[in-house]
Parts: C-alpha cells; sequence; structure tokens
C-alpha cells in the first residue's frame, strides 16, 4: 500500500490515473492475500468513480477533489496496526465517496 501512495501522489487527478489505480490494486490483492479485502474495497471504490465519469465531462474540481480524497485516504491506512486499526481502516474505506 505505501507503494501505491507513493506512486498516487506522483500522478496526474485524470480518469486515467484512477483505471491504472484500480488495475494496481487488482495486482497486489492477487498478490498478497493478506491485503485482499481492502484491495477489493478500494478497486470498488475508485470503479464507481471511473463508471460515472467514463465518457462523460470531468469537472477539474470533482478531478482534484477526488483525487485528494483518495490520497487522503490511503495515507490514513495503516498496514501494520492492531486487528482493530486494520478493521477501522476497512470500514473508513467502505463507507468513503470520492464525489459528492
Amino acid at each position: 500500500m505505501n507503494d501505491l501512495h507513493a506512486w498516487l501522489s506522483e500522478q496526474h487527478h485524470g480518469l486515467r490515473t484512477f483505471r491504472i489505480f484500480q488495475q494496481k490494486l487488482e495486482t497486489l490483492g492477487r498478490d498478497d492475500p493478506a491485503q485482499r479485502g481492502l484491495c477489493r474495497l478500494l478497486g470498488n471504490l475508485v470503479g464507481g468513480y471511473v463508471e460515472a465519469f467514463d465518457e462523460a465531462p470531468l469537472p477539474v474540481e470533482v478531478a482534484d477533489s477526488a483525487y485528494h480524497r483518495l490520497l487522503t485516504l490511503m495515507a490514513s491506512i495503516d498496514l501494520n496496526g492492531d486487528a482493530n486499526r486494520r478493521l477501522a481502516d476497512i470500514n473508513r474505506v467502505a463507507t468513503c465517496e470520492l464525489w459528492p
């Protein structure tokens, strides 16, 4: 996840970044079973955003906001936390929305 956060922090806020991020999550979930659930939740979050704006105009303000929300969310995930912290992270991801 730290690698994903670092990669994301260097990307543009366009839909292409979100699509690639979703692919990276699929790979990580497949390669690291301990992260599979979190990757699936993040992938669904990003996938919903991509689907909502695919083939539609994406206002710059929405793109900036979604990008920064995702970046903040990724920075807040603690993979070394105890079970309670991990559950809190999963619940936060599950209730997060990238755009209003």
